[in-house]
Order: structure tokens, then C-alpha cells, then sequence
């Protein structure tokens, strides 16, 4: 593999990493438009868009849509989005919160009474109203140029048609029809005479295509209010659940501002709770006072000093990250620098953490798909979708063509906790899309899947661009760092400091080395994550893609 240098995006000359490069491939670079998502043929319907003169956003939906069918596995329309989106004409950035909330009708005196110490991971209570859809038409409402029926056509045809499933896709696909098959609805939207799709064969979803179609035609509120709706209560009152057609009738997004840290230059953007990006802003503001580029990639100081952040901000995550409605949740003294002093002496530059405990910042009076696109104007637009783990909550109603989310499961049953049950509430969410700017203008937009990890990876792909000067293929390839055990909104507790997990390319040394300060250290082989970005060279005006070689995707421009 070339150990040469280049020129990086992040600063000047890029540099070999311990004698060798991580990227499987070159970055893509255009000047029109660029779209990068998990899956070839999502991504080559974006481009069409942008071809066609559709704006980032309407490339976006055009992706997700498509995803929704290449990728059930990971998102769909019974699930939620997030989105960033940079304006170029007035340099500024927005935000959409796209969550769904809880049903009305179901109370925690209810759980309690059916014994639960905590919501089920799939099944009928663990399911919130889905705000794709919604999200769709309230992005497309202020961003968009292309008619939302023009969008919806290729995943429509498609869907009727069939298409090969991918590789990657394939394998989860198999796992997801062991874990659902029991529900109704299930095998026959998902299955091949009851097995999964295997690599290379044609699969068409009819129903699907008919619901697509129905909302192309008739908009949003054929989703929300009307027949579809009413089908989805039927299907949940005959499995003794609680989502009703009034949940779906009053579910709306929301725009949201965008908050931010500075970080060497390069100012990072995060959607504020109930999700769970800040927690990226945390770690950075924690490890800026550190010489991570002198530590060098890969070494013992570097992920001790990565994972003793990690440890400190998510017992944060887990008192404070839950539905603002419903609480008063401290976020710009928790994205603070003088926060991130005081929480910094907590951590020994020598030792790993067992335990630590939330911080008191003044309060006053974790299967899902990333894309990112950008279009010929300039705009760019940071987008994430999911329907949970393991393909969602397995509840789909019969003739449509999806299955609805488990998000639910992400409430803790805890009275008085902050993501503490409650009806018509947010859950606490792991999807986070990503955005950097410098100088005030676009400069990234990025995001990792997989749950609780797209904190850890957001972090991990920025610390690899802006310390270790790896290129944007780069900084997705390089191998990974998680760390499992910290504490959780769920209400879990971390327990004797957890485990470090190194995907493989990290040295023993490192490894023994943070042995010697106290961590439990494993190889796992992952994959943790899965990364897309586009990066914008303002010199020349041109994009720079990147997709990794854990997912099936493809970053592709014109």
C-alpha cells in the first residue's frame, strides 16, 4: 500500500500512518455534486438527482427512500431521521429533529403493572410514532426543488422490479429474519419463502412500492392521516399494542439550532439532546488540551487518552440526554470549555477510570444509515436514518411494505430520570449526522453508524483528520477503538471501567501498554460503524468523497 505523501483536505501534507496507509481507495473528487451513502445503488440514484438539477436535500430523500428498500436491515420508513443542512446562499447551518415520541395511551403505571424492569427490545411496546416521512416533506418544504413524486420514483420502481442485494446487507439480512420471523407481517414483506435474500439475488418488495406510491401521490398526510394509519393501529390493537392512528395524526419535526464546539479551527456542529451528539462535542473539548498528534496513532497514550474522554462524557449521556420537552437539560454548560476544565482533572494520564460519576453543570431556576450529499450550489446536507437494532421492533403490518422502529426500547422505566417513560415523549437517540465549518463557510459533512459507537466514530474520523492528517477515505478505513460498559440513559452503570475493544491493526505493544494501566482489552472484529463524507476544498471548489470498506457504499459525483 502507498506510503507517500499528499495533500490533505486537514491541513497541508499528509503523512504516513506506523508505516503504512489505511485507505482502500481514493477519495472521489467532483465540482458539480457528490453524494456518498451505504449502498452503490443509493448513491447512484442521488447523483441522478443532482443531474437532473435537485438540490442536496432532494438527493438526500431520493437515498433514504432507495435504502429504505436496498437496506431494510438498517432503516426504512417506520423509522426516524436527523439531518444538518448547510444553506450556501446564506452561509448558515439547520437543523431537524425528525423523532417520533411514544404513544398517548400507553402509561409507565401500565409497564410497571406488566412487570417490566425495562421496555422490550422488539414487539409492540418497545415501537414510537416514525417521523421519516414527516422528515421528508419538512426538509423538502424549505430546501428542496425536484417534486417529492420525482424523489420517490426510482425506490418505487425499483421496489416493483426487484434488485440484486449486496453483499453486506445480505449477511445482516439473514440475522434479522432469525430474530423476526415470529411476527406477523414479517416473512412475507421480507423473505424469499421464508429465508433471507442471499448475495446477488433479485428482491422486490410490491408493497412497499404501493405505500411509496401513496405517499408520491397524496404527501405526508397520506402517511399520518388516512388509511395507512389506520392499518398500522389495527395491526398494533390485534398484537395488544398501543401506537394509534392519533399518535401518527399529531407527530411533527422539528427545526432545531445547531450547537457547537471549536476545535483547533475547525468548528464541529452536533444536533442538541435527545440525541446523543454533544457527547461528541464533549470528548473534543475534553482532549483538546492534550498533544494527540505527538501521541501517534494507534498508541497506548492515544486510545487511553481517547477512551478515559469516552468514560467522563457518557456518564453525562446518561443523566442528562433525553427529551428536552420534558426536561430542562443543561446543553451549553455541558458543551462548555470551563465544563470541560473542571471534568478534566478527573482523568489520570496513567491509569484507566473504574467508576466515574455525572458531572453538575449548572442546571439553573444505539442499526442505521448515514448519507451525505452536496449539489452544485454549494448546499450539503448531513443525513441519518434508522429503524434501531436488528431491522426494528419486527411489527409490520401486513400489505405495506415496512416495519415500524424499536426506539422505545431506549427509555429506562427509572422514575425521575431525565429519559424516564413517558407518553407522547422522545427516547433518548443514538443517530447523529455531523458537521464541520471553518472560517464560517462548509467545510465536512460526515457521520458513522451503529448506535452507541457513532460518538465514539465521529470523534475517532475527526481526530484522524485534524491529528493524524489522514485524507478522508483515510479516516474512515483506519482501524477502530470502542470501548462497551459505560453507563446508559437505559440505566445502566458502568462496572469496574468497562472493556476496550481494538479492531484489528492496532499493535500488541499498545495493547499491553494499556493493559499495564489498568484496562480490560479485547481484538473484536467489528465492524464498528459505517462511515461517509464529503469534504469541500474551498480553493478549488471541488468535493471530496469518501464511503468505507465496512458497508456495501460508494461515494460517487459528477
Amino acid at each position: 500500500m502507498d506510503t507517500g505523501t499528499g495533500v490533505s483536505l486537514f491541513g497541508g501534507q499528509q503523512v504516513a500512518v506506523a508505516g503504512r496507509r489505511w485507505a482502500t481507495r481514493s477519495e472521489v473528487l467532483a465540482r458539480n455534486g457528490m453524494a456518498a451513502t451505504s449502498q452503490p445503488l443509493a448513491t447512484q440514484v442521488a447523483v441522478d438527482v443532482l443531474r437532473k438539477g435537485g438540490t442536496a436535500v432532494d438527493a438526500a430523500i431520493a437515498a433514504n427512500a432507495m435504502l429504505g428498500l436496498v437496506e431494510p436491515v438498517s432503516c426504512g420508513i417506520g423509522g426516524d431521521l436527523f439531518a444538518l443542512v448547510w444553506d450556501a446562499d446564506s452561509r448558515s447551518l439547520s437543523g431537524l429533529n425528525g423523532s417520533g415520541r411514544s404513544p398517548r395511551s400507553l402509561e409507565l403505571a401500565e409497564l410497571k403493572r406488566r412487570g417490566l424492569s425495562r421496555l422490550p427490545s422488539r414487539g409492540p411496546l418497545s415501537v414510537s410514532v416514525p417521523g421519516c416521512v414527516d422528515g421528508w416533506y419538512t426538509l423538502h418544504g424549505r430546501f428542496g426543488r425536484l417534486p417529492v413524486e420525482q424523489l420517490l420514483a426510482p425506490a418505487i420502481e425499483y421496489a416493483r422490479r426487484g434488485f440484486p442485494v449486496s453483499e453486506v446487507i445480505a449477511r445482516d439480512w439473514e440475522q434479522g429474519v432469525e430474530i423476526h420471523r415470529e411476527w406477523p407481517g414479517f416473512l412475507e414483506t421480507f423473505t424469499l419463502k421464508g429465508r433471507a435474500p442471499r448475495t446477488g439475488e433479485v428482491f422486490a418488495n410490491p408493497h412497499l412500492a404501493a405505500t411509496l406510491e401513496t405517499i408520491a401521490r397524496s404527501g405526508r398526510e397520506a402517511f399520518y392521516q388516512g388509511e395507512i394509519p389506520r392499518r398500522i393501529e389495527a395491526y398494533f390493537k390485534k398484537l395488544g399494542g398501543f401506537l394509534s392512528a392519533r399518535d401518527l395524526a399529531d407527530h411533527r419535526s422539528d427545526w432545531v439550532e445547531p450547537v457547537s464546539t471549536d476545535y483547533r479551527g475547525y468548528r464541529v456542529w452536533q444536533l442538541p439532546p435527545n440525541g446523543q451528539g454533544i457527547a461528541v462535542l464533549q470528548m473534543l473539548n475534553l482532549l483538546e488540551a492534550c498533544d494527540i498528534a505527538s501521541m501517534g496513532f494507534g498508541s497506548t497514550d492515544h486510545i487511553h487518552h481517547f477512551v478515559e474522554a469516552k468514560k467522563l462524557v457518557f456518564e453525562d449521556r446518561a443523566r442528562f440526554y433525553a427529551d428536552p420537552a420534558f426536561n430542562r437539560i443543561p446543553v451549553r454548560q455541558l458543551i462548555s470549555k470551563s465544563y470541560a476544565g473542571r471534568r478534566r482533572k478527573l482523568l489520570d494520564s496513567r491509569q484507566a477510570g473504574k467508576n466515574f460519576d455525572a458531572g453538575n453543570p449548572a442546571l439553573g431556576a444505539g442499526d442505521t444509515v448515514y448519507l451525505t450529499t452536496a449539489d452544485s450550489a454549494g448546499n450539503m446536507v448531513s443525513f441519518i436514518q434508522s429503524n434501531f437494532m436488528g431491522m426494528g421492533s419486527g411489527m409490520t403490518p401486513e400489505g405495506l411494505g415496512f416495519m415500524l422502529q424499536n426506539r422505545g426500547e431506549l427509555f429506562t422505566l427509572e422514575e425521575g430520570h431525565f429519559n424516564g417513560y413517558a407518553p407522547h415523549k422522545r427516547p433518548f437517540h443514538t443517530i447523529i449526522p455531523g458537521f464541520v465549518t471553518r472560517n464560517g463557510e462548509a467545510f465536512l459533512s460526515f457521520g458513522v453508524m451503529g448506535g452507541d459507537f457513532q460518538a465514539l466514530g465521529h470523534v475517532q474520523v475527526l481526530l484522524n483528520l485534524i491529528e493524524f492528517g489522514m485524507n478522508l477515505q483515510e479516516a474512515g478505513d483506519a482501524p477502530r477503538i470502542n470501548h462497551e460498559g459505560s453507563s446508559s440513559p437505559t440505566g445502566d452503570r458502568m462496572t469496574d471501567g468497562g472493556v476496550v475493544e481494538l479492531e484489528r491493526g492496532y499493535s500488541e505493544e499498545s495493547m499491553e501498554g494499556l493493559v499495564r494501566r489498568g484496562h480490560r482489552v479485547t481484538r473484536n472484529a467489528g465492524p464498528f460503524g459505517g462511515y461517509q463524507a464529503i469534504g469541500f476544498d474551498p480553493a478549488g471548489r471541488v468535493y471530496r468523497g469518501a464511503s468505507e470498506s465496512r458497508k456495501d457504499g460508494q461515494a460517487a459525483g459528477y
